[in-house]
C-alpha cells in the first residue's frame, strides 16, 4: 500500500497532506495530541513549518521553538511544554535515526521492535503507540504495525472528514463511559 495523499485528521487540506507526506510531521502531530482536539494537534506541524520555515529534525532540534509555539494563534494550549516535547522528539529522531523519521518504522525488525521504537519517542505512551501503530498499519500498509492495532477505534480508522467526526464522537463516548465507572 502506498502512502495516502492525505490523512483526514484536520479540517485543513494542506495540513492533511503534510502529515501524510512528511513522517516527522506525523510524529509531531501525535506528540501534540494531548489535551487538545485531534484537528488542533495535527494542524500543529504545518503551523510550525510555516513559522520556522522547515520541519527538518536537525533544524527543529536546534531552534528556539517556544516563541513559535506562543505566537498567536498558539500551536498548542501548553506552548512551553509542547515546544520542549517537539524539540526533544526532533533530537531523538536526529540521534537515533539520523534525522529520518520514517526509519522509526521502516528499519524496525518486527512488531516488537517497532513498539519499542515508538515507546522511546518523547511523549508517546501506550495509547499513542497503539494509535500510531493503527495509522501505520491501516493508512500506510506497514505490516509490522498490524499487531499494535487495538480492538477499539483509533485514528488509523479515519479515512475521511466524516470518519474523523465519527471517531471523535466515539472517543468522547468512550471517555464518558470510563469516567462513569
Amino acid at each position: 500500500m502506498a502512502a495516502p495523499q492525505a490523512l483526514h485528521f484536520t479540517t485543513d487540506d494542506e495540513s492533511n497532506r503534510l502529515i501524510a507526506s512528511d513522517p516527522f510531521a506525523l510524529l509531531i502531530g501525535f506528540a501534540l495530541d494531548q489535551q487538545v482536539t485531534v484537528p488542533t494537534a495535527f494542524a500543529g506541524p504545518l503551523k510550525l513549518k510555516q513559522r520556522l520555515g522547515t520541519l527538518d529534525p536537525k533544524r527543529v532540534a536546534r531552534a528556539d521553538l517556544e516563541p513559535l509555539f506562543r505566537e498567536k494563534p498558539a500551536i498548542h494550549r501548553f506552548p512551553g511544554a509542547m515546544a520542549q516535547r517537539v524539540q526533544d522528539l526532533a533530537q531523538h529522531v536526529v540521534d537515533e535515526y539520523g534525522g529520518d523519521a520514517s526509519r522509526v518504522w521502516r528499519d524496525a525488525k518486527d512488531s516488537d521492535d517497532l513498539k519499542r521504537r515508538l515507546e522511546a519517542l518523547p511523549g508517546f505512551g501506550e495509547l499513542k503507540v497503539k494509535s500510531m501503530g493503527a495509522v501505520l498499519a491501516n493508512r500506510f500498509g506497514v505490516a509490522k504495525a498490524k499487531p499494535l492495532v487495538p480492538d477499539h477505534p483509533t485514528l488509523g480508522d479515519v479515512d475521511s472528514a466524516e470518519a474523523l467526526v465519527r471517531y471523535q464522537e466515539a472517543k468522547r463516548a468512550r471517555k464518558a463511559s470510563m469516567r462513569s465507572r
